[in-house]
């Protein structure tokens, strides 16, 4: 016990090096889901059949790029992604930033598909009443959808969170570091595995505070 924990203190510097690149993925991923995932939900929503913006084109085109990405296997996805992410950053691996692109781009895909999911659970008289009383798209969107969903908003986007910490691990293939990364280069191809266990749960933990704060959030705001 003694020598694993002199080990881990030894070790406690990279593994903050690795949660500040972990935190650094998640926080660029996170941040396109809400400003990308979360209008490109709505649009799906809004543009299907029976709904108030119907667009047969519009949905199509915005129902076939999530269904794409979200099927495409992610580490393939990297791979692929990779000429990509150099020519716009200049490079595409050793960097928590570089590594961000592909998580950015299944986070939208992956949120979109729980907003569209939220919305449609918004009863239909919510959509009646603000026809009725004149509301525009905007007015509709803001004023009663994300009111009358806000919770369930809440509960994709930190099921989502989840998604995207298990996404972050794989990173490490193409030099994102994280702390995932930090659990198979120390740990597990070291033979340490005491090492890839403390990591482990340091994971577990971080995304049990997530989701308490997430189911917290959702049942403070739910005013049904």
């Amino acid at each position: 016990m003694n020598e694993f924990l002199e080990r881990l203190i030894e070790y406690l510097p990279r593994i903050y090096d690795s949660l500040v690149e972990t935190g650094i993925m998640m926080g660029f991923a996170m941040t396109a889901a809400i400003l990308l995932g979360l209008p490109l939900g709505t649009i799906l929503f809004l543009t299907a059949k029976g709904k108030p913006k119907e667009n047969t084109v519009v949905y199509n085109i915005a129902n076939a790029f999530v269904n794409i990405v979200r099927s495409f296997p992610f580490l393939l996805l990297i791979i692929a992604l990779l000429p990509f992410v150099r020519k716009f950053y200049g490079r595409a691996t050793g960097d928590p930033i570089a590594a961000s692109f592909p998580m950015m781009l299944i986070a939208i895909a992956l949120y979109a598909r729980f907003v569209e999911q939220s919305l449609l659970d918004v009863p239909k008289g919510v959509i009646e009443l603000a026809d009725a009383m004149g509301a525009s798209t905007t007015q509709l969107v803001w004023k009663y959808l994300y009111v009358e969903a806000r919770s369930s908003l809440v509960i994709g986007f930190t099921t989502a969170f989840v998604s995207f910490v298990s996404y972050s691990t794989v990173m490490g293939v193409v030099g994102g570091g994280g702390i995932g990364d930090f659990a198979i280069r120390y740990g597990y191809q070291r033979f340490e595995t005491d090492i890839m266990y403390a990591a482990i749960v340091i994971i577990i933990i971080l995304v049990q505070i997530f989701q308490w704060l997430g189911l917290q959030l959702a049942q403070k705001i739910d005013k049904r």
